[in-house]
């Protein structure tokens, strides 16, 4: 597909994510529901909206190709993602299950259960790759090095489906086989009545011939294009093809298109750093005194404003507070300039407090007498608020019809380093300026009189009490170690396994169509394993996948995975571990027996894996 095709695929996951805030909003300021029913449908239609929206934009990010437009696409795929995490964990609560059932909600919004299963990034793994690949071959090298890479790789067993293939394999190649030695012979014969033909007509060759003979290739080319064709037709019918082998062209098709895409989206982003840094360089020589000397004269004249009215020498804001850029916000030269306003602001502060302490008391109350259920505040709505605001402001009406390459825009470049050198220069031109304060304030108290303030004494060390304010630091255990070689260690005493690649869309199995039913009746049945894959996403790959997912998502300890032998549970730890491109551990006891023995062992063996992590 073209870049026009993902753009467009943007824009409407763009418009049905602006009208999904606005109800997710209105449910967040909504009052507790008392309805267990009503709570699950309004929480589990705000979750598959959000799915749907949150595949659009994972594909996007896989396919688009222009980087300034791939950095606001990865922000509002990671705030969706939080967003479902959130309402999945709300789910939990409401239905008191980690399996939520909504054919109800599916059937409202016209949608299958396959398309609201939530699909995992692929630049999870895909921007980790060469990492990942030389983690691996590190793993792999110390293995073959102490002789144990072969005790890992297991002789894989044949499944009944390769062994069908094998056997059809075979056959076709028997039916080949005589096929060539009939047409062989056809082949034979054909050449002797040839060459009989050609020694009676030797002398007649003319234009009829050739033309007749043109059309015999032709006609024999089609026929036999045709019996393949029909050939095909009879083998798939009959089971002795499976349908994909016909359309596996078409897949490698799509598949080095897709590979040509990712190559460019490398190339671009190289680009695009590269014109960052240069653009950067060429304002700060070019623009950047003119800059300094707008700051100082913007500064100045607020100093004189501001001490023609009130008689005073003001301060800077600390660099920390932002410096001299809040000055000119509008709150802020409300608060500097005028005493007044910034009496009634305190005044006001206090009202507001002392009003949502007000508040605060009645909604407990309300709660204590009216308990129901009650969103819980998301820590990524605002900012998905924030993100598809600059969506609207910056890309949803642009003209890209000059920029068909989907070349970086120099423009927006040069607007965001242009802002990044101010700052930088505001940070030094305010820096001099406090210096020139400080010398205006003592001139100033000199002429009228006042002792001048002497320089603040360096605070006395205060020794604090061993008792208060003193965390135990805990002793390291291999201090003249490094790393590698604990890696090394774990590796070779078996700890840390070399796992097999495993996709999760490899752990194949529907999703529930009963469930629903069944716990509208009262029961509670087993999940299925469209259940189980969606649920390993959602608690186990999503909320390490990204470092905001891991900061602001709920917290998952730990999942216990549990079911006879050969259900899955290994390749469900090797799907996680291959999408993530983590590091294995294996610590059941059936694997450290012997290892670390005693007390000291443990500590010592959870030392070394929490120093390797």
């Amino acid at each position: 597909m073209s870049s026009k095709t993902y753009d467009e695929l943007w824009k409407s996951a763009q418009n049905a994510l602006e009208e999904l805030l606005q109800l997710d909003i209105s449910l967040q300021n909504a009052k507790p529901q008392k309805d267990r029913k009503k709570a699950h449908n309004a929480v589990s239609e705000l979750y598959i909206r959000y799915i749907i929206i949150c595949n659009k934009l994972e594909l996007c990010y896989d396919q688009v190709i222009q980087p300034q437009k791939r950095i606001l696409i990865k922000e509002l795929l990671d705030l969706c993602l939080g967003r479902i995490l959130e309402l999945k964990h709300e789910l939990v609560e409401i239905d008191l299950s980690e399996y939520s059932y909504f054919d109800d909600i599916l059937v409202k919004l016209n949608i299958t259960p396959q398309e609201v299963e939530i699909q995992v990034p692929r630049y999870f793994r895909r921007e980790r790759l060469k990492e990942i690949e030389e983690k691996q071959k590190k793993i792999e090298d110390t293995l073959k090095s102490i002789g144990a890479l072969d005790e890992i790789i297991v002789p894989k067993k044949m499944t009944e489906s390769e062994a069908i293939r094998l056997i059809q394999a075979h056959e076709r190649a028997r039916q080949g086989r005589l096929k060539f030695q009939f047409m062989k012979e056809i082949h034979q014969m054909k050449e002797k009545s040839v060459i009989k033909a050609e020694a009676d007509v030797k002398d007649e060759a003319s234009k009829r011939t050739a033309v007749i003979r043109i059309q015999k290739v032709w006609k024999g080319y089609v026929t036999r294009y045709k019996i393949r064709k029909r050939r095909l037709e009879e083998m798939l019918l009959i089971g002795m093809l499976q349908p994909y082998q016909e359309i596996t062209e078409n897949f490698r098709q799509a598949e080095r298109v897709r590979q040509k895409r990712y190559e460019k989206q490398m190339e671009y982003q190289e680009l695009y750093e590269n014109l960052m840094v240069e653009t950067k360089e060429r304002i700060r020589k070019e623009k950047s005194a003119i800059m300094e000397e707008n700051i100082r004269s913007e500064i100045r004249n607020w100093i004189n404003t501001y001490f023609q009215q009130t008689g005073k020498i003001p301060d800077l804001p600390s660099a920390e507070s932002g410096g001299s850029k809040i000055i000119f916000s509008r709150q802020a030269t409300e608060s500097t300039i005028s005493k007044s306003t910034a009496v009634s602001s305190k005044e006001s502060k206090k009202s507001k407090r002392s009003k949502s302490k007000k508040d605060s008391d009645g909604e407990q109350s309300e709660e204590e007498t009216e308990q129901g259920f009650k969103s819980v505040p998301s820590n990524f709505l605002s900012e998905l608020v924030l993100a598809n605001q600059e969506f609207q402001e910056v890309w949803k009406n642009k003209d890209e019809s000059t920029n068909a390459a989907q070349l970086p825009y120099l423009d927006m470049i040069e607007n965001e380093k242009t802002k990044e050198v101010e700052d930088e220069v505001r940070i030094v031109v305010d820096q001099a300026l406090r210096d020139d304060i400080e010398a205006l304030q003592n001139a100033l108290d000199r002429d009228r009189g006042f002792k001048g303030k002497h320089a603040k004494k360096g605070q006395k060390k205060v020794r604090r009490s061993s008792r208060k304010n003193k965390k135990r630091k805990e002793k390291d255990l291999t201090p003249d170690r490094t790393t590698e070689s604990l890696f090394e260690e774990l590796l070779t005493q078996g700890i840390i396994k070399l796992y097999k690649e495993t996709h999760l869309y490899d752990f194949k199995g529907e999703k529930s169509f009963a469930n629903y039913n069944l716990r509208e009746k009262g029961k509670d049945h087993l999940p299925t394993l469209g259940d189980i894959r969606q649920l390993i996403a959602e608690y186990c790959i999503l909320p390490l996948g990204a470092s905001t997912l891991r900061e602001f998502t709920p917290l998952i300890r730990s999942v216990l995975i549990a079911g006879p032998h050969g259900s899955g549970k290994k390749m469900l730890v090797n799907a996680i571990c291959t999408e993530l491109g983590a590091t294995l551990f294996d610590i059941t006891p059936a694997n450290i027996a012997g290892k670390y023995p005693g007390k000291s062992g443990v500590i010592m063996l959870v030392h070394l894996i929490s120093k390797v992590l």
